[in-house]
């Protein structure tokens, strides 16, 4: 899916809005589940070496988030997605995980995972997982099983 006059870049996480649309999918996690069911990385957190991250800008403006995190050799893990309100439904997430996908078998990865939430707020991202051929999964890395969890994974 192509969207018109989006650019997908690697981003530092330095810009005011790439921080804003991160600080806002915190709040949002923690407005939907438990702290202890929360795992989404902060900027800090996502400023890891191991975690690739990159923002969507359609226009001039942020228009979602995400990041690939390096588990080992072969397995990684998509983490922080998030599209900005504004641009819900336009094809900026689904670009996002096409995104990754690619990125990930560029380096080599056999198998890709995610977390996200269990509650009806979550069925969109779900929805769109699903659609690119993520499979529901049991817990991966240090993930135990949570009744606000769901896991999934996609074989490379």
């Amino acid at each position: 899916m192509e969207i018109e006059n989006m650019e997908i870049r690697e981003d530092d996480l330095s810009g005011a809005e790439t921080r804003g649309l991160i600080a806002r999918h915190l709040a949002d996690m923690r407005e939907t589940s438990p702290e202890e069911s929360c795992h989404a990385l902060d900027a800090d957190a996502l400023q890891d070496p191991s975690v690739t991250f990159w923002s969507a800008w359609i226009d001039g403006r942020v228009a979602g988030i995400g990041a690939l995190k390096r588990l080992d050799a072969v397995n990684g893990e998509v983490k922080s997605m998030r599209v900005e309100d504004a641009f819900r439904g336009s094809g900026v997430g689904r670009a996002l995980v096409r995104h990754i996908i690619r990125t990930a078998r560029r380096h080599g990865l056999r198998a890709i995972w995610l977390e996200t939430g269990a509650q009806p707020e979550f069925a969109a991202a779900r929805g769109l997982y699903a659609s690119e051929g993520f499979v529901e999964c049991g817990p991966f890395a240090s993930y135990r099983e949570d009744p606000h969890s769901v896991f999934m994974r996609l074989d490379l």
